[in-house]
């Protein structure tokens, strides 16, 4: 299936969810992307975990822009809607084993967010906030998953991307989704640098986030 990483800075992706909020996906679009993520696949006898990249016009046409040959940033939002565990297929696959389900058998349920908490200062044009996390408080309960190395005491270096943690939500409905992530950016907590969770409260109250009518 898809996922919608239209919010974005400097052409990096900051958040991104599952399924397409978007008022032009279909069941026929999106199974249209996937055969031709599977063609692309297969002209280059691609085999493993991929992610084929589509940029998608206003009146619905989409357009290829690349192949990602690995797991990308935001796969646990694909594993959360599919209960698929893709670190451990990729493995799997590497070490010689077969796929043990077809497309047919993945059923998506829910829906699901995931917000990229970085060190970086939304007010000041998102410039990096490198430093020591002083204080590190994360959210956590049903629905909650956060991905990160961070720890208290660890330093965010200026040389490497300044990603804190990956942090997830899932909920049967996109509306639970966005109110579970309200709570969960509420109750994270990180003293010693910025970050830009104050832009991810915001976009969470975003009327044109909530109606899903947003693009790049």
């Amino acid at each position: 299936y898809e996922r919608d990483c239209s919010i974005q800075r400097r052409h990096q992706k900051v958040l991104e969810e599952t399924p397409t909020p978007s008022p032009a996906r279909t069941p026929e679009l999106i199974a249209q992307m996937g055969a031709v993520a599977v063609r692309a696949a297969k002209a280059v006898g691609y085999v493993s975990a991929g992610t084929v990249e589509l940029l998608m016009a206003e009146d619905g046409s989409f357009y290829f822009l690349e192949m990602n040959t690995r797991l990308q940033v935001e796969h646990p939002i694909t594993e959360l809607i599919t209960g698929i565990d893709l670190v451990r297929e990729q493995v799997r696959i590497a070490a010689g084993e077969p796929l043990g389900y077809g497309q047919d058998d993945i059923v998506p349920r829910g829906h699901a967010i995931q917000c990229r908490v970085y060190a970086e200062a939304p007010a000041t044009n998102f410039l990096p906030s490198p430093g020591r996390i002083e204080v590190l408080r994360t959210p956590s309960g049903p629905g909650v998953r956060d991905d990160s190395g961070a720890y208290e005491g660890c330093e965010i270096s200026s040389y490497y991307d300044p990603l804190v943690s990956k942090l997830c939500v899932w909920a049967p409905t996109r509306a639970q989704a966005i109110e579970r992530m309200r709570r969960a950016l509420s109750e994270y907590v990180v003293a010693g640098i910025e970050t830009n969770l104050p832009f991810h409260i915001a976009l969470m109250r975003e009327p044109e986030f909530v109606a899903g009518d947003y693009d790049t």
